[in-house]
């Protein structure tokens, strides 16, 4: 019968845990033998199905949209616009084509990484056993409903948030929520506070999260986006998201640009009507000059492209750019907020320490599940029956284990608990299989571990071996007796020393402190012990602790090492001035170890564990992290406010992670970094990048790559605005001088987009100059146009300006046309140009120094820029629209010369910059 048909209201933050399981199942108004078909019918109608919120992917055309939006785009579509208004449609078409181009590059590549990173809902596709009608069917995960009664057993996925009523042995991997990498044992009878944290929910199961042994029987609390994974998954739709450095940087540049354009324009306005007496039709046609000047029309173009050549360039080191943007960002920034489990560790418990009774210690290499690796003594390589009362321990741990382990296809792959896996590793490395164990000594009853024994037991035929067997040795015969079981237990130091008859007191008390100070190094220990017992013909013997029959074999120390790589990769990060700092659900003792072998923290004082955040008032929130480098068990939302934190502290923050719990972080932060092997989907999704491999050593190539970008980046603008900038400085001594317009603006059009355009996308390309992890990450808040770049483009700009008007006077003076005068100062710039591309390969490097050949496809486009120009004075529909002609070989070598001047100019002020500024080079 059911109790009514009424639903509960489900908030999603009741205390389901510190409530009684009656209780839960009145709250829920259900039962423990589950709810009737009709009444879960009704209430999915009323809940709606267990899926977690979704957002769709963005459709093609909104993608394309947004490739537009941006202030620099705004100003050449108002350029394009007043061009058409005074009849020039070819300068129009120019800015046009240049905006579709990039457009298109950018869509392309967004829309790609959308198709394959949308999958946030496959964490719930799963099937779940539920009680309905009293008897036990199996439906889809999304059908569930708040008050349906499931069955767990190990390896099944968690379909939603569920109340303990019964459960056996269950233990469960929660790495998913908490980044703990050990499962956790549950107990239905436990209660809690309500304020006790996620972690620590001892009676509680959520959805997505793995089964890894045991059996339970569980009351469905809360589905959908009321579970806590769905939470996360609002928390990531609904939170900000950072904007990339990149992006902040172009804002500023853009208006700075839009700033120049006016006051440019208000200046010409003034001289030119006011004072030199222009006509209105001339002051406008040289204020759409100089707009058309001073905006680099070539520069969204050339930005895409150099953001898609380091995007290929990520890619082949294994990052996986989402987003465009995120490709710089990662060069930029200043601190990496780092999740420990999968991503500085390996999430695969490795045994690394082993104790034995007589006080011998032994190293174990490897890492990880497979089982490559050696025993070490003192730095030497034990080998298999060399130390038989470690062979001893060694079959002991793969005996009593109902895990798996094995090849195929010559890949290593496991099953079952993950303690219990690593075990069978260590086992392999002294020669110890569990398929051939087992034939010598037959399985023939268990004690699955329970939280209240705090133990596990097997038991194995045992037809009194020799002596020789007991040490570890293959040769022994059995006899044929078959009246006593060898008894295997491993569990909890303090629980198993105390079954073992071969100890006395102090030596007990010496051992279990020896297992402490393990466990004070973020080791998991476990004992282990075997002993014989008495066959009784009726099954397993109980309580086999009271006959204290065992012998003491030895303990081992477990933990989830560190991925081969990350320690190195942290310290490159210092040398590189990057901060990095662990925020993991994990316990503070084990993140600290961990910590210390890294080398990002050695005292407990830089460890702040969530309980502590919590106490913390948010203004002081910035301070924290500026000195605190491990954040213990803290929550998902605890990792958002830190993220937040860390950008009101001036840092640009770098999240990487692979949890569910990660997601809103990674979100909130200037980058997020996900794994894409291990990571989940609902991580992926929140993230701007994602590493192949799960390795933080990546990040470091990554972070290279972005450095480079970055440079590319400003060798870009630097070229575009330095020509941009003399351009605007010759108008402005035409106007001041009550000279003619030295260029037109289609002719300033065909220098910006096609000869200038051509270089830099070209100059996007340009490799590595080598050291840039060397250099100290930039200021947050620096502009693009910092002083470097403004002292470069003022020197070059005059230098090209002065020259470029000086020429354009003087064949004035010679009685040149202005046609004629126009189209060899137009010559004159496209050889700036092509000679100014070498010095804009490097900011402090000499351009002696950088071979034209080391950028091939720079000295291509240099060489395709100015044959395209030399096409244009003898092609005719090309010299109608930019008023071209020949030029007579006697003029060009002349133009040439006075291009070649900047080049000592510019390696003069690099030589100054160097020996003011040596720290930057």
């Amino acid at each position: 019968m059911e109790r009514n048909r009424t639903w509960p209201v489900i908030q999603g933050n009741e205390a389901w845990h510190a409530w009684p399981a009656d209780k839960a199942l009145d709250v829920l108004a259900s039962h423990a033998e589950g709810l009737s078909q009709e009444e879960a019918a009704q209430r999915l109608r009323h809940y709606g199905p267990n899926e977690l919120p979704r957002k769709p992917p963005p459709p093609l055309w909104q993608i394309f949209l947004r490739q537009f939006k941006s202030p620099l785009i705004y100003l050449l579509g108002i350029a394009a616009g007043i061009s058409v208004l005074i009849g020039h449609p070819t300068d129009a078409a120019f800015i046009g084509v240049v905006l579709l181009i990039n457009a298109i590059i950018g869509t392309t590549q967004e829309w790609k990484a959308e198709e394959s990173a949308h999958a946030l809902q496959r964490l719930l596709r799963i099937r779940a056993t539920v009680l309905r009608d009293s008897e036990a069917t199996e439906v889809p995960g999304e059908d569930l409903v708040p008050g349906d009664v499931i069955w767990l057993e190990s390896g099944n996925r968690v379909p939603a948030d569920a109340r303990l009523l019964w459960g056996q042995g269950l233990e469960v991997d929660e790495s998913l929520l908490t980044g703990e990498s050990v499962p956790v044992s549950k107990d239905a009878d436990w209660l809690g506070r309500p304020d006790t944290v996620l972690a620590d929910r001892h009676n509680m199961v959520f959805a997505g999260t793995l089964v890894a042994r045991g059996r339970a029987r569980a009351v469905v609390v809360a589905t959908g986006s009321k579970t806590v994974v769905g939470q996360l998954a609002l928390d990531v739709q609904q939170a900000p998201e950072g904007l990339p450095p990149l992006l902040q940087r172009m804002e500023r540049f853009a208006w700075s640009i839009g700033l120049v354009v006016l006051v440019s324009c208000a200046i010409v306005g003034v001289l030119a009507y006011l004072i030199r007496g222009y006509t209105v039709g001339e002051v406008f046609l040289f204020a759409v000059a100089l707009a058309v000047s001073a905006i680099p029309e070539g520069l969204p173009a050339a930005l895409t492209v150099a953001l898609a050549v380091a995007t290929h360039r990520m890619a082949r080191r294994g990052v996986i750019v989402r987003r465009l943007a995120a490709v710089e960002g990662l060069g930029s920034c200043t601190l990496i907020a780092s999740d420990k489990t999968g991503t500085l560790t390996c999430n695969e418990l490795t045994v690394k320490k082993v104790h034995l009774p007589d006080g011998s210690m032994f190293e174990v290499t490897g890492q990880g599940y497979t089982p490559t690796g050696e025993v070490l003594s003192n730095g030497r390589r034990i080998h298999a029956g060399e130390y038989p009362a470690l062979d001893r321990l060694a079959r002991a741990a793969v005996l009593c284990s109902e895990a798996d382990l094995h090849q195929r296809d010559q890949h290593w792959v496991w099953r079952g608990d993950p303690t219990e896996v690593a075990l069978l590793a260590f086992g392999h490395k002294l020669g110890w299989h569990r398929e051939s164990a087992l034939e010598r000594f037959p399985l023939v009853g268990m004690i699955p571990f329970e939280p209240e024994l705090r133990y596990s037991a097997s038991f194995h035929l045992w037809r009194r071996a020799s002596v020789t067997e007991m040490n570890g040795t293959a040769e022994a015969e059995l006899d044929t007796a078959g009246e006593e079981w060898l008894v295997i237990v491993k569990g909890a130091p303090e629980r198993v020393l105390f079954m073992c008859r071969d100890l006395d007191e102090s030596h007990r008390t010496a051992l279990i402190q020896s297992a402490e100070q393990l466990a004070a190094q973020g080791y998991r220990v476990l004992a282990l012990a075997e002993g014989i017992v008495a066959a009784d013909g009726a099954g397993v013997p109980p309580a086999i602790e009271s006959h204290h029959s065992l012998s003491f074999l030895g303990y081992v120390g477990m933990i989830d090492p560190l991925r081969p790589g990350a320690k190195e990769a942290v310290a490159e990060c210092h040398r590189a001035g990057i901060t990095v700092c662990m925020i993991t659900g994990d316990h503070p003792t084990t993140a600290l170890a961990i910590a210390r072998e890294l080398g990002l923290a050695e005292r407990s004082e830089q460890v702040v564990t969530g309980q502590q955040l919590e106490k913390v008032p948010a203004e002081q929130l910035p301070r924290l992290v500026q000195t605190a480098r491990v954040f213990a068990r803290v929550t998902p939302k605890q990792k958002l406010l830190i993220v937040e934190a860390a950008k009101a502290a001036g840092h640009i923050v770098a999240v990487t992670g692979d949890g569910a719990n990660d997601a809103p972080a990674l979100r909130a932060a200037n980058i997020g970094v996900a794994m894409g092997r291990s990571g989940t989907d609902v991580a992926r999704e929140a993230a701007e990048l994602v590493i192949t491999d799960d390795n933080f050593a990546t990040i470091v190539a990554g972070i290279e790559e972005g450095r480079v970008a970055y440079d590319n980046v400003r060798k870009v603008i630097y070229l575009l605005i330095s020509k941009g900038a003399a351009e605007v400085i010759l108008v402005l001594l035409a106007v001041a001088l009550g000279l003619p317009l030295p260029l037109l603006p289609a002719q300033l059009l065909w220098l910006n987009v096609v000869t200038n355009g051509i270089q830099d996308v070209a100059l996007a390309f340009e490799p590595n100059e080598g050291g840039v992890l060397r250099r100290k990450p930039r200021p947050p808040k620096e502009p693009i146009l910092n002083r470097l770049m403004i002292e470069r483009t003022v020197i070059a700009a005059i230098v090209m300006a002065l020259i470029g008007f000086t020429a354009f006077w003087r064949m004035l003076e010679l009685g040149w046309s202005e046609k004629s005068a126009r189209n060899g100062l137009l010559m004159l710039a496209v050889l700036f140009e092509n000679i100014h591309i070498g010095n804009c390969r490097s900011e402090t490097k000499s351009a002696f120094v950088l071979s034209p050949l080391r950028s091939p496809i720079l000295l291509i486009g240099t060489i395709t820029a100015f044959l395209v120009h030399i096409l244009a004075l003898f092609f005719p529909p090309l010299q109608a629209v930019l008023q071209t002609e020949p030029i007579d070989l006697q003029s060009f070598v002349v133009f040439l010369l006075c291009a070649l001047t900047i080049i000592p100019v510019m390696e003069i002020h690099k030589l100054s910059w160097r020996r003011r500024y040596p720290e930057t080079v």
